[in-house]
């Protein structure tokens, strides 16, 4: 009976031993997705990175410290009523995309790195909006993006993350200067519609005057271009032309006059004395 007390309490120490090896052994067992990393401190000492995949960390020894994503990460963000340059209180909205690049940095260079870099880029975009006028903002975006891009991954580096890119979504300005710039480009369209409408009236009058020159030199060129006008007037209207008799093709005397009959589109010229039509 003791040697079977004894076999049995052995066998369930083996039994207790194993469940605990095991819980250890599963215990220290990670899985981490393909674009996932860690950093992994033993005793409170930055040991190493891993990840990808199936990892195992010693317990009670090692500690994930944190787990970062490589990925791309957006980031939108504005400034409340900054003032640019001239004094114009504008309100910017911008996106950033950034991701980290040095997983050893981004964990033990800073406490939380996308909170680092959320703040530097809304600090770096409330100082940019400062140092330009209303006029470059509204412009000129994409070179202020790029300028903007440039200051805040110069901050980020450090810490291991790099910003590939800020764009300026929108820039809101106060209503009584979005009246005030309206009426201003209206004045500006006008002034450039009075411009073009000066300018085609200068060209058709020069290219009036060389024809009334080339009229001058040649009287059957006049009169065909005069019975024309009057051919196209009576199209239009249901008129009643009194053709002077002084152009020689109408053939009657000073005095009479040829009637031209809009409404049937023919021409009637009464007959005179001395005319046979």
């Amino acid at each position: 009976m003791q040697i079977e007390a004894f076999w049995f309490g052995l066998w369930f120490l083996v039994i207790v031993f194993a469940i605990f090896l095991l819980m250890f052994i599963v215990s220290g067992i990670k899985v981490l997705k393909e674009w996932e990393r860690v950093a992994v401190l033993r005793l409170g000492k930055f040991k190493h990175i891993r990840g990808p995949g199936i990892i195992w960390i010693t317990p009670m020894l090692d500690k994930v410290a944190m787990k970062v994503s490589l990925r791309l990460q957006t980031y939108a963000f504005k400034t409340e009523r900054s003032l640019t340059k001239d004094n114009v209180p504008v309100v910017v909205d911008a996106v950033m995309y950034f991701r980290v690049i040095d997983v050893e940095k981004a964990i033990l260079s800073v406490e939380r790195y996308n909170i680092a870099v959320e703040l530097a880029a809304q600090t770096t975009l409330r100082e940019t909006t400062g140092k330009v006028t209303l006029d470059q903002l509204l412009s000129d975006r994409d070179s202020i993006a790029a300028h903007l891009q440039e200051l805040i991954d110069e901050k980020t580096e450090h810490w291991g993350v790099k910003v590939t890119a800020v764009e300026i979504r929108d820039v809101v300005i106060p209503t009584q200067l979005q009246d005030a710039m309206s009426r201003e480009a209206q004045a500006e369209r006008e002034r450039r519609a009075r411009i073009t409408l000066a300018q085609a009236e200068l060209e058709s009058s020069e290219a009036m005057l060389k024809a009334a020159q080339l009229y001058e030199q040649s009287s059957v060129g006049f009169v065909l271009r005069t019975w024309n006008i009057m051919q196209e007037i009576s199209k239009n209207a249901n008129l009643i032309i009194m053709v002077p008799t002084n152009i020689p093709e109408v053939g009657t005397t000073v005095g009479t006059a040829a009637a031209l009959s809009a409404g049937t589109g023919g021409m009637r010229i009464p007959k005179n004395k001395g005319t046979d039509v």
